[in-house]
């Protein structure tokens, strides 16, 4: 199979590289890519939103799949466009799509069905939304945009001006646009957090192995929430007793309640999960592999990734027997001085080779590009530093040993990815 990869960050990289590893996948491309992504696809400058661009790209390569990565095209229905045109596509449908592009949407679908979430009300108006946490007048307090906001739509509020704040921004000063119009106002839930991603073509559900992110941009949790500045995986306290309690509660119960509202979802559908008091709830749903999870999970794949993929879309993910390693996989993200705030663009990264690795060591590429023969950043996350070994702090010793050796002014990351997992 020749495919075409839509996205340029870490997770497509990621995507990517398990890839190549199949003997079932031939050509490789990916829109827009980035230049770690260019030393192991061919890279074409279509944006990601560009339904018609896709298109044309993909009768152009005469490609046999289509494999829709980033939140963004799947909420607006570029899976929808594409097999419309004619393509097989991994990923969901615009309504599918919608658990994750629409928080009121997954709540109401968990209040529906069952599904153990934390008790919340929708609001589309700050005052009443105010209104609504004075009376609770319980903190911290939860508030999520309804629409996708870059992974950054959710803000805790420690107290009634957090809250005010919260609800200015999201909802007046517009800060993530129309994403802001509504917003759920959550109760906060306690206990620690593990995601489940799972491979599942509407007919059966097939739980990849769990991990562990980390959100906060300093050491011990403390900064603005980013995009994730690392992850390991397997999570230690993610054991096989809850696995099947999630199986039973939640996994399945999603599924089927998909399936119930006529949204049958095919692709990756990612759990966000709590481990509270009361047992695993759902903190969000994701339509699409997580980033920077992909980094940690795919490397612990033994099952053929490109054999995965097709049946997913085919709707044969029954037939496939899909095995994991028994090693442990950690992640270290090197981002660039300010993120997730402004930050500067095109420093020049050394430490790596030409493949953009360093020896024993998976560097992912998130936020690169690569000019005459030289790699520079260009995002905020700009490399994963990833490693598997037979325990987790081997796998963390190598990944941070990596890091070591890689250099770009403003780098910085967290010293203690993994750490609460191992008991420090």
């Amino acid at each position: 199979m020749d495919i075409l990869v839509i996205g340029s960050g870490g997770r497509e990289h990621a995507i990517i590289r398990k890839l190549r590893e199949s003997p079932r996948v031939g050509k490789l491309y990916c829109a827009p890519g980035n230049g770690g992504i260019a030393q192991d696809a061919e890279c074409v400058n279509v944006n990601a939103m560009d339904k018609e661009g896709m298109l044309a790209l993909a009768r152009e390569k005469a490609v046999d799949l289509v494999f829709v990565a980033p939140d963004d095209p799947l909420g607006a229905g570029m899976v929808d466009y594409l097999e419309a045109g004619g393509f097989l596509c991994y990923g969901p449908n615009q309504k599918a799509a919608e658990i994750e592009s629409s928080k009121v949407f997954s709540k109401n679908l968990m209040k529906k069905y069952g599904i153990p979430t934390a008790g919340y009300e929708v609001f589309d108006d700050p005052a009443n939304a105010l209104d609504y946490i004075k009376r609770l007048g319980k903190y911290p307090a939860v508030i999520k945009a309804d629409g996708l906001a870059v992974g950054k739509g959710v803000i805790i509020a420690q107290n009634e001006g957090e809250a005010a704040q919260a609800l200015r921004s999201l909802m007046e000063e517009k800060i993530f646009g129309d994403s802001g119009s509504r917003v759920v106002v959550e109760e906060f839930l306690t206990g620690p957090e593990v995601t489940v991603l799972a491979f599942t073509d509407g007919k059966v559900m097939r739980p990849m192995v769990s991990s562990m992110d980390h959100k906060r941009a300093f050491d011990g949790d403390k900064g603005p929430n980013t995009g994730g500045m690392g992850t390991i995986a397997p999570s230690p306290l993610y054991t096989p007793e809850i696995a099947k309690e999630c199986m039973e509660k939640i996994f399945m119960p999603t599924m089927e309640a998909m399936n119930a509202e006529g949204r049958p979802f095919k692709g990756c559908l990612y759990f966000g999960l709590m481990l509270t008091p009361e047992g695993p709830k759902v903190i969000e749903f994701n339509s699409r592999f997580g980033d920077p999870e992909t980094q940690v999970v795919l490397p612990l794949l033994e099952t053929d990734f490109g054999e995965i993929v097709e049946a997913t879309a085919r709707g044969t993910l029954a037939d496939v027997d899909i095995r994991w390693s028994k090693e442990a996989c950690a992640c270290v993200i090197l981002a660039s001085g300010g993120y997730p705030g402004s930050y500067p663009k095109g420093k020049e990264i050394t430490g790596l080779d030409e493949k953009g690795q360093a020896p024993g060591v998976m560097v992912i590429h998130a936020g690169t590009k690569y000019e005459d023969g030289k790699f520079y950043t260009n995002g905020g996350r700009v490399l994963a530093v990833t490693a598997k070994a037979p325990t987790l702090k081997e796998a963390l010793d190598k990944a941070y040993a990596g890091v070591d050796g890689i250099r770009f002014e403003g780098c910085f990351c967290r010293r203690d990815i993994g750490a609460k997992a191992l008991g420090r």
